[in-house]
């Protein structure tokens, strides 16, 4: 009995309206617009038949379509502020459906991490079992330990966000992880049903901090070209950082 490959979706959500570092998709980064880095992950992974970006912005289309995407233009409404990606991926998959291109499984890899290889994409994406694991993602280490967080209340004073936990060591709470904001898989009845990237089964690929440099402002864009400049010409990152113990 023949096995039926699975059909396997990149969706790269890009939208051109970022506030807090404008033109982040498209603004240069080692040598190439940001959202190439992204792109070229994906593409060089093996893993999809297609790697799609979805935007409203007619330069950041442009610099997809010169990276060897396909383009798919998402209607206003998913191009406002308050727009989820969760809905856009939505959209891209039924637009790509109601076209005769139904897919299994997709990943959303956010443009703004460009430091996520190509390992990464396929590490994620092997972690998706339909039936057993139908969502996986990729994950960091903290560098502050989470369980000691503080709630900041109205009136100025600061209160344990877990009171049960603020004086428990690091190593009694447990191994803790985040998500890094770069890649996200399911299979796509799955998402349907449950309308999250963090649905029931969750599995995570971990990443060093050197890879998971999420670009939301400038700061972040000059801590992930100082990232970029530490890896050797293999791609091995000649520094790890690891979290802070206590």
């Amino acid at each position: 009995m023949s096995v039926v490959p699975q059909r396997r979706l990149a969706i790269i959500p890009a939208r051109g309206g970022s506030k807090r570092l404008p033109r982040k998709n498209v603004i240069a980064f080692a040598g190439k617009p940001m959202l190439a880095h992204t792109i070229e992950a994906a593409r060089d992974s093996g893993c999809f038949s297609m790697v799609m970006v979805s935007t409203e912005d007619a330069e950041i289309a442009a610099a997809a379509t010169a990276a060897d995407a396909t383009v798919q233009l998402r209607p206003a409404p998913l191009a406002t502020d308050d727009a989820r990606v969760v809905d856009v991926c939505l959209d891209v998959l039924a637009r790509e459906e109601a076209a005769g291109r139904p897919y299994d499984i997709f990943c959303c890899l956010y443009p703004a991490a460009p430091l996520r290889r190509e390992t990464d994409v396929r590490a994620v994406m092997a972690l998706i079992e339909p039936g057993r694991c139908d969502f996986a993602l990729a994950v960091t280490t903290y560098d502050q330990p989470p369980h000691q967080a503080l709630l900041q209340l109205p009136n100025g004073e600061l209160a344990p966000m877990w009171p049960d936990l603020i004086n428990r060591r690091a190593a009694d709470v447990g191994p803790l992880v985040v998500d890094n904001g770069s890649t996200y898989a399911a299979t796509v009845a799955a998402f349907r049903a449950h309308r999250t990237f963090y649905g029931p089964g969750l599995r995570g690929h971990l990443m060093p901090p050197t890879r998971s440099v999420d670009i939301d402002l400038p700061e972040d864009l000059a801590l992930a070209d100082y990232y970029a400049r530490i890896q050797d010409d293999a791609g091995r990152d000649r520094l790890e950082v690891g979290p802070k113990t206590r």
